[in-house]
């Protein structure tokens, strides 16, 4: 395909871009030395990066009392924007009394002053309500809510500005780290104008291969977006996902229609309000459609199997922006010989083959090939590899 391609516009319309450069990033460095400094977790620096690169468009900041209130309850920013999930800065008691609105302070990594943000903002919140309000539960055995508990009573609102970026965005695959602009700008150079977005923490198997290659037949091409910000402990860990990936496409995937790009977010497991949220993230990435198969960003068994697909239909399809692609769960049947859904297969269960997660986890544990018929023996190579070198690491 040749020539510039017209792509769909960012949420909000304007990409965002917190990232200082130059003499103003040397000034911010500089001035980040002699302010009250916050130290961020492993999800506020994930956020951090993706509202810097303009992944959270049109957020400019942590979220204010009016943007989180609205987001809590109705999934729009206060602006009316949708958004579904709150993207918030906590502190305790006693960080939120040491500070007062029209301050500016340093958000750190570690001791690394990071950005410099005006607290526009210190205000409280109710856990127990977003908890149930964006994650459908309030147990402490569900990851999102738990962090929840676990951090801050207060939280801090107002705009960043990013002098240098957490340590992952230089060391964790910095060749397929594209902020938004740079993948917008290779769909255009290639021509693609309806790109389609595949979000995953998991190894590529046989049924996402399908979904992916039903998605290519009707749009021009493929962005293979694995998430690489944090997740679950018992999560296969990033690198070992993205050696499977590169596998995998080297050898079943046409090269000029796929492109392999890691998306710095961190899991949050909030089931279908993460669904819509990785799909505004996707639009601003330059993505026309977004896939959304079972259970999308689900854990345990907190989320109806298809309520990922479910709450797209509580917006108008122009608020939202980007076409959602639904799907079925996939699964390989003996009899049929190839990759269906109990949509296109007429046979019964005993032929369909599938895994769990913990099924292909335990197996991977005891260094035992995946079945062909679920992945691709090149995939499983390297997963079995890639998990042993890890137990090993680990001293397990």
């Amino acid at each position: 395909m040749q020539g510039k391609a017209t792509l769909i516009p960012p949420h909000g319309g304007t990409l965002v871009d917190r990232r200082l450069r130059g003499t103003l990033q040397e000034a911010a460095r500089a001035q980040a030395e002699h302010l009250p400094k916050i130290t961020l977790s492993r999800m506020n620096l994930a956020d951090l990066e993706m509202i810097a690169i303009g992944a959270y468009s049109p957020l400019t900041g942590f979220m204010r009392s009016d943007d989180y209130h609205r987001v809590v309850d109705e999934m729009r920013l206060s602006n009316g924007l949708v958004w579904s999930v709150p993207v918030t800065l906590a502190v305790d008691e006693a960080q939120a009394k040491s500070l007062r609105p029209g301050q500016e302070v340093a958000l750190c990594e570690g001791e690394r002053p990071l950005a410099i943000m005006m607290v526009d903002e210190i205000y409280p919140y109710d856990k127990h309500h977003e908890a149930r309000e964006v994650y459908r539960t309030t147990e402490e055995a569900h990851p999102g809510v738990a962090r929840i508990y676990a951090q801050g009573d207060y939280l801090l609102g107002g705009d960043i500005w990013v002098f240098d970026l957490p340590t992952a965005a230089r060391t964790e695959f910095p060749d397929l780290r594209r902020p938004p602009a740079e993948t917008r700008r290779i769909f255009a150079e290639r021509g693609w104008r309806r790109v389609v977005g595949f979000q995953t923490r998991n190894p590529i198997h046989r049924a996402h291969e399908y979904i992916q290659k039903t998605a290519l037949e009707v749009v021009d091409g493929l962005l293979l977006h694995p998430l690489v910000g944090e997740t679950k402990k018992d999560d296969i860990p990033a690198d070992v996902r993205i050696a499977s990936y590169r596998a995998v496409l080297d050898a079943y995937y046409p090269k000029d229609r796929v492109l392999l790009s890691v998306f710095p977010a961190a899991m949050r497991y909030a089931g279908p309000r993460e669904a819509i949220m990785h799909a505004l993230a996707r639009k601003n990435y330059g993505c026309s459609h977004f896939i959304v198969g079972r259970d999308h960003a689900g854990v345990g068994n907190y989320y109806g199997t298809y309520d990922a697909q479910r709450i797209f239909d509580e917006f108008p399809p122009e608020d939202i922006g980007i076409t959602p692609l639904f799907f079925e769960h996939a699964f390989y049947c003996r009899k049929c010989k190839t990759v269906v859904t109990a949509k296109t297969c007429p046979h019964g269960k005993e032929d369909w083959v599938y895994l769990s997660g913990t099924q292909v986890r335990a197996m991977l544990d005891r260094g035992e090939p995946l079945p062909t018929e679920f992945t691709r023996p090149e995939v499983s190579r390297v997963l079995i590899e890639g998990i042993q070198q890890w137990k090993a690491q680990r001293g397990d």
